[in-house]
């Protein structure tokens, strides 16, 4: 048994797995060692696989070899393990090793939706809090906990779409901070930007806060639909997470029914009524039935 240490990271793993290829060694002889793994009682020492090898260089699918590095990012204890076999068979002329309809090819496949969804998540729930204008460091600060290693790869969504803004991420293993010209990724994640992600100074929350609870519809909560699309992991690290149980508890106690909030419910005015064709084309939102 092979029991390999890298430093944890794709390119790491790669060095290793190219010389282990040329040395002919099989994916159940291979022991990975990687990002702190210890290895088991019985596992031997860790061994340093050599890349010098008189054989030749095995010849493999760009395609394949960008497919196993999004999958690295998602975390499990045999991470590398199934990425190396699928590299072996590959290697040995068996491509249905990179097919969903493959035993292999098909966890590939599962985890790289899951690193797409992360990275979807990153986006969609990331909040920045901008900092006071004397403040030194990054402008805006934001506290994220993405269940794969994502960060470093998606984050360069945001440098497309702040300018020249400085700004800071910071995750409980790794960081990245964006000076307003080249992004900056550290891990582990130093202490000091996962104080100044936990601990905003943000005088806008207030107002956020006022904004959105205004804009809760209770009429048109959907639980189910709620927690699949903003997963309950979430709520904690959002500026308006400790108001959704409570915007939903009103809509479960009446709020459901008047279909607008109270206070809105108060002002005179007008009932607008609206035909079949308008409900239909206007999908009940801008005119709702008020028996529904």
């Amino acid at each position: 048994m092979h029991s390999v240490q890298f430093d944890g990271s794709f390119t790491g793993w790669r060095e290793a797995a190219r010389g282990l290829l040329q040395q002919g060694v099989a994916p159940h002889q291979v022991n990975w060692l990687g990002d702190g793994d210890t290895g088991g009682l019985f596992d031997h020492a860790p061994v340093s696989i050599s890349t010098q090898s008189e054989a030749p260089a095995p010849r493999i699918p760009k395609q394949l070899l960008e497919l196993l590095q999004s999958a690295a990012r998602f975390r499990i204890a045999d991470r590398w393990s199934l990425l190396y076999r699928i590299l072996w068979r590959v290697a040995q002329g068996d491509r249905a090793a990179m097919l969903a309809g493959d035993i292999d090819g098909s966890q590939l496949h599962k985890r790289l939706k899951a690193v797409r969804r992360e990275t979807h998540h990153l986006h969609a729930f990331l909040r920045f809090h901008p900092r006071p204008e004397n403040a030194e460091g990054p402008q805006l600060v934001a506290w994220h906990e993405p269940a794969h290693d994502i960060l470093r790869s998606a984050s360069g969504h945001f440098a497309e779409r702040l300018g020249r803004s400085t700004w800071l991420i910071a995750t409980p293993d790794d960081g990245v901070y964006w000076d307003g010209q080249r992004l900056h990724h550290q891990r582990p994640c130093p202490s000091e930007w996962q104080r100044l992600a936990q601990n905003p100074e943000d005088d806008g929350a207030a107002l956020w806060l006022a904004y959105y609870g205004s804009t809760f519809n209770p009429a048109r909560l959907n639980r189910s639909a709620l927690q699949n699309n903003l997963p309950v992991r979430f709520w904690k690290n959002l500026p308006e997470g400790p108001l959704i149980p409570q915007l939903m508890s009103q809509a479960r106690a009446g709020a459901q029914r008047n279909g607008q909030a109270e206070a809105v419910a108060r002002q005179g005015g007008k009932r607008i009524h609206c035909s079949a064709t308008k409900k239909a084309a206007l999908n009940e939102s801008v005119c709702p039935d008020p028996l529904r």
